[in-house]
């Protein structure tokens, strides 16, 4: 399967997506180094890069930084689900109906200077563990719901004092199974 990781242009946001496919093939190895338990975890296929996840992920991720907050609803009211929808990667309808849903960001604020920082963060997600680490089973794909997402987006944006927005889309469209394909 082509990952697509050619098509990323920011440096840190490919080192996230090459890093995150990296502990994603083999958890186990990486408990250590993440801080957290992960000899459980199932290893999941690599994620690809998709543009319309890219584009929502950096448009949310420069909207918390230019707005100054964190969180998967943004100050008018709306989710990820339907920005992703917006940009054009096809959902479930009833996954943006509610305008304030969100089944697939994963958000961080740090002060990261490469791209492993945030994966690390999301995934060690409070030492919390694994029915509590949301972030975690999200990026991990620990449950049914995410282990079949092969999409990927990343966003990165420095606020004016440098801290650093992050917004990880992984996700599935909601038809065309065959696009998954090893074809």
């Amino acid at each position: 399967m082509d990952l697509n990781l050619g098509a990323i242009k920011d440096p840190m946001i490919r080192e996230a997506v090459e890093y995150l496919n990296a502990i994603r093939s083999n958890p186990a190895a990486y408990s250590e180094e993440i801080g957290v338990d992960l000899s459980n975890v199932v290893a999941r296929h690599p994620l690809r890069w998709n543009e319309a996840l890219g584009r929502a992920a950096q448009a949310k991720a420069q909207d918390m930084a230019d707005r100054q907050y964190l969180a998967h609803v943004d100050p008018d009211g709306y989710g990820m689900n339907y920005r992703i929808n917006a940009e054009g990667y096809t959902l479930q309808e009833n996954w943006y109906e509610d305008k304030s849903k969100n089944n697939f960001e994963s958000c961080a604020s740090n002060w990261a200077s490469d791209g492993k920082h945030p994966i690390k963060q999301l995934i060690y997600d409070g030492g919390a563990d694994q029915d509590n680490a949301g972030h975690r089973v999200h990026l991990l794909g620990i449950r049914d719901f995410w282990s079949d997402c092969y999409d990927i987006g990343i966003g990165m944006a420095k606020e004016s004092n440098g801290k650093c927005k992050w917004s990880v889309l992984i996700a599935k469209h909601h038809h065309n199974q065959d696009a998954y394909s090893d074809k």
